[in-house]
């Protein structure tokens, strides 16, 4: 079971973000790629969820970092698994049921309302285009500050808006 690497660092504004190298994934099954995130406020705090991840699940350096306490033992955290424990959370807190994909555009939805701006939501959410625009056309409040009669985020609407085609 190969393990994640997980560092924090600095950008040159000195704002701190913490990485980590995933050995496999889907979208780059043999090279991996660098994943990341920043503390942020409030109950979707990655650093928090973490770190409680950590504290819940403690184990050596040399296991895998999303590895989970299993009656048998740590056992690696997969996409089963994961979207089995979302599930049974949903249920207990009459919620929707998410699925993975639904997760994803929720994360890029989130970022868009928080003001980032499209082509580092596409850049962050490793979207090789801009297909994820179609979700956003249920989303009316993403829109919604781009086209007011006096737009709220002008002069920067034409960088932040994907092109039309």
């Amino acid at each position: 079971m190969p393990t994640i690497s997980r560092r924090s660092r600095e950008d040159r504004n000195h704002l701190p973000i913490t990485s980590f190298h995933i050995p496999s994934m889907k979208s780059s099954p043999t090279e991996g790629e660098e994943a990341f995130w920043s503390v942020q406020e409030g109950l979707s705090d990655p650093k928090a969820a973490f770190d409680n991840h950590l504290q819940v699940n403690p184990a050596r350096a040399s296991v895998h970092l999303f590895a989970w306490k299993h009656p048998k033992g740590l056992c690696l955290l997969s996409k089963k698994e994961l979207t089995n424990r979302i599930s049974q959370i949903s249920s207990i807190m009459s919620l929707p049921n998410l699925k993975g994909h639904s997760i994803r555009i929720g994360g890029t939805l989130e970022y868009l309302l928080h003001g980032v701006l499209f082509d580092v939501v596409k850049a962050m959410g490793r979207w090789s285009s801009d297909t994820f625009t179609i979700y956003l056309r249920k989303h009316a409040i993403v829109i919604a500050p781009y086209i007011q009669a006096s737009p709220v985020l002008e002069p920067f609407t034409h960088i932040t808006m994907p092109p039309v085609h």
